[in-house]
């Protein structure tokens, strides 16, 4: 039964598609009733297994704890929403990138909690939107089954705060998705949850993965749980890359100077399906670094410095960059907010040191802003051309004078 199931699952997923939605939900009940879930998992590790088969065990496994587990827990799902006027309505033909997807978080999380001891409440938090995402999103839940499940809040009515976590931010235009993402961990804190999950707000994360991260919350005692789209066991889906062989540069940027993160083996900081215990997140916040999409690093960083069991798990992560905001500012603005970003939180939590503050200062003195980082990303030096993961932030295989020393002789190339 097992083969037969696989071998008729899909090999691809549509996330603007409701039967692609329906159809791995299905099969992953049909997983769930397996009595030998060693074997299945077994199975579905194998080469060539098609997509929503491996999507579908994720899930299987993520509600089969949730539907054993007897601890009572209160649980908030966070996201931010900025140009989600598109994404949160169905496809149709005027909207061909539509994925449904403030409805279909809602009924995904209904489905995995149903009959458990989990209760839940989903925070969409408009980030500025100029297209009006909070008046979209209180339009959906006013006319959907599970409506009273969403709570819909705007951080441009609660700014400036002259106090609190938002005390830095003076309106909703200087927050980069940061911003919103606190104001729903305030308000769910208030709210009195066990623990604060947070997503994006497209469908790229199915919510009925939750599980996976509160299993590991439960069992293991981890305040922190982070999803890791690198782990062996994990679905990932990704628009192939826009940028250059230069990539390798940033990326051995970003390990050396995050050392204190990368070096103990979290690699994916960015993945968008992240827990943390309220108490903790409550301290984590209380004064943020930064307000832009590089608050991941921030926060991972602070629970390290708070001493916390930080723990990692596989998940599914379909990509949806059809009306991705970071798609929209290009890729180099992205990793200009993501290096510098990384810089302050490891100077502000107080890892940064050796190599990671020499690179820090290459990056501060030689890097003036994105379109630096354009002239670099279609090059590579010599030291770099065979490196590999393990290779990345490795002082060894180039250190930061080197780096600084072909940073300036490209620039100098491109006439700056």
């Amino acid at each position: 039964m097992i083969d037969e199931l696989i071998e008729n699952a899909r090999a691809n997923f549509d996330l603007t598609e409701a039967a692609h939605q329906d159809s791995v939900r299905e099969l992953s009940e049909r997983f769930q009733a397996v009595e030998d879930t060693e074997g299945l998992r077994g199975r579905l590790s194998l080469e060539g297994t098609p997509l929503e088969a491996r999507m579908a065990g994720l899930l299987a496994e993520s509600r089969r704890w949730l539907a054993g587990n007897e601890r009572p827990l209160r649980v908030a799902v966070v996201f931010a929403m900025w140009g989600e006027h598109r994404r949160m309505r169905p496809k149709d033909e005027g909207n061909p990138h539509g994925e449904d997807s403030l409805s279909v978080k809602l009924e995904q999380l209904e489905w995995a909690t149903r009959d458990s001891a989990v209760e839940w409440m989903l925070y969409a938090v408009d980030d500025g939107c100029p297209h009006g995402s909070a008046l979209i999103a209180r339009e959906i839940a006013g006319k959907h089954a599970l409506g009273d499940r969403l709570k819909v809040l705007s951080l441009s009515e609660v700014l400036p705060a002259a106090s609190g976590p938002l005390a830095g931010l003076g309106s909703a235009d200087e927050s980069r998705k940061a911003g919103a993402i606190i104001l729903g961990a305030m308000e769910a804190i208030g709210d009195g949850v066990d623990v604060v999950i947070y997503t994006d707000a497209d469908n790229s994360v199915h919510l009925g993965q939750v599980g996976l991260l509160l299993r590991t919350y439960v069992e293991e005692s981890a305040p922190v749980v982070l999803g890791n789209r690198k782990h062996a066991e994990s679905v990932l889906v990704k628009e192939a890359a826009r940028w250059g062989i230069g990539i390798k540069v940033l990326r051995h940027m970003q390990r050396m100077i995050g050392e204190a993160v990368f070096s103990r083996g979290i690699l994916d900081t960015q993945a968008a399906f992240k827990l943390y215990e309220a108490d903790l997140l409550k301290r984590i916040i209380a004064e943020p670094t930064v307000y832009d999409f590089s608050f991941d690093t921030d926060w991972i960083l602070a629970a390290i410095r708070e001493g916390v069991p930080i723990e990692q798990v596989p998940f599914a992560f379909i990509d949806s960059a059809a009306e991705s905001a970071s798609i929209a500012q290009g890729p180099m603005t992205t990793w200009e907010t993501l290096l510098f970003g990384l810089t302050k939180a490891v100077k502000r939590h107080g890892y940064c040191e050796g190599d990671a503050a020499a690179m820090a200062s290459v990056l501060e003195e030689e890097i003036s802003g994105h379109e630096d980082l354009d002239a670099l990303i279609d090059y590579l030096p010599r030291q770099l051309e065979t490196a590999g993961e393990m290779d990345y932030g490795n002082a060894e295989v180039m250190g930061p004078e080197a780096l600084r020393k072909w940073i300036r002789e490209r620039l100098k190339e491109r006439g700056t």
